[in-house]
């Protein structure tokens, strides 16, 4: 199974250049600490495996409530790859193993007392290409309530409704729910209708891999700005090749590099602003300016 990155440009791997960031300090978009009670995700040396490859080497990171981080970085660094951690979603691949600790409120998800089904409900996930049910675009968001035992029609049509209209989808939609199928979509509103899905399960967090680099331009800043709105409730985690994507619509940005060894590394995390006009690290500003990746 593929693990979702390409294997490309490599760079030179040197200690210094992990930086280990304190999990009781999140970084916020004005470069401030914010207290521990609003961090949702931290990752502490983390490293991931596909057998004896190395995906992923000593990523520690936070993510504040309520905010949009975005990883970039070049095809093959680790982004799709560290990003499933978060929801075990390597679970899934043979082989996958998953080292340090990745805490959801405080708690490490990857203890093996974790229910993954909670866990999954807790952290959704939005996939690059749009992937409806065969089925009514009704069903298609009533299906994971439905998994879960809610079985009222009042209560479904609610969840349903509220569903498609914090993914901005309801006034294209509402006179063919039952009618027409998530399928006969356009692109776009595929991928709203994906969201919808994850948002009726009600959600702490939304992880999104790369969600519109199979749409046009207008479906994509439809997904942009929901992913603005959706912030005001959620905790979001894009991956996205798009500079101008990240530089829109997150708070914190997170740049992955390979090392010689081809596996991914974090060079530098910060304030979105900051890392597109003001990187630390050299290597950021090569990619960011275009010279590598």
């Amino acid at each position: 199974m593929s693990t979702g990155d390409e294997m490309p440009t490599t760079a030179t791997y040197t200690e210094p250049v992990l930086r280990r960031i304190d999990v009781t300090a999140p970084l916020v978009a004005d470069g401030s600490a914010a207290g521990s009670d609003q961090i949702k995700i931290a990752t502490e040396h983390v490293s991931i495996k596909y057998g004896e490859k190395v995906a992923v080497k000593d990523v520690t990171l936070t993510v504040q409530a309520r905010s949009i981080l975005a990883l970039i970085g070049p095809s093959g660094s680790g982004k799709s790859t560290f990003l499933r951690c978060f929801n075990r979603m390597n679970d899934l691949i043979p082989g996958a193993k998953v080292q340090g600790q990745v805490c959801l409120d405080g708690e490490n998800v990857t203890d093996q007392d974790v229910s993954v089904v909670e866990l999954r409900r807790r952290v959704g996930m939005v996939f690059q290409r749009p992937n409806p049910f065969p089925m009514s675009i009704y069903e298609n968001v009533a299906y994971g309530p439905r998994r879960r035992g809610m079985n009222g029609r009042r209560q479904l049509d609610e969840l349903v409704e509220t569903s498609l209209k914090r993914a901005a989808l309801w006034d294209e939609v509402k006179d063919d729910l039952r009618r027409k199928s998530g399928l006969a979509l356009s692109g776009g509103q595929q991928q709203r209708l994906c969201i919808a899905r994850v948002l009726a399960t009600e959600p702490e967090v939304i992880l999104m891999d790369e969600p519109a680099s199979a749409l046009d331009p207008v479906s994509t800043l439809r997904i942009e700005e929901l992913m603005r709105e959706l912030r005001e409730a959620y905790t979001i985690v894009i991956v996205t090749h798009n500079m101008q994507q990240a530089a829109r619509v997150s708070d914190v940005t997170a740049f992955f590099t390979m090392a010689d060894d081809r596996a991914g590394y974090l060079v530098e995390v910060g304030p979105t602003g900051r890392i597109f006009t003001r990187p630390t690290e050299r290597l950021t500003e090569d990619y960011i300016s275009g010279r590598f990746g």
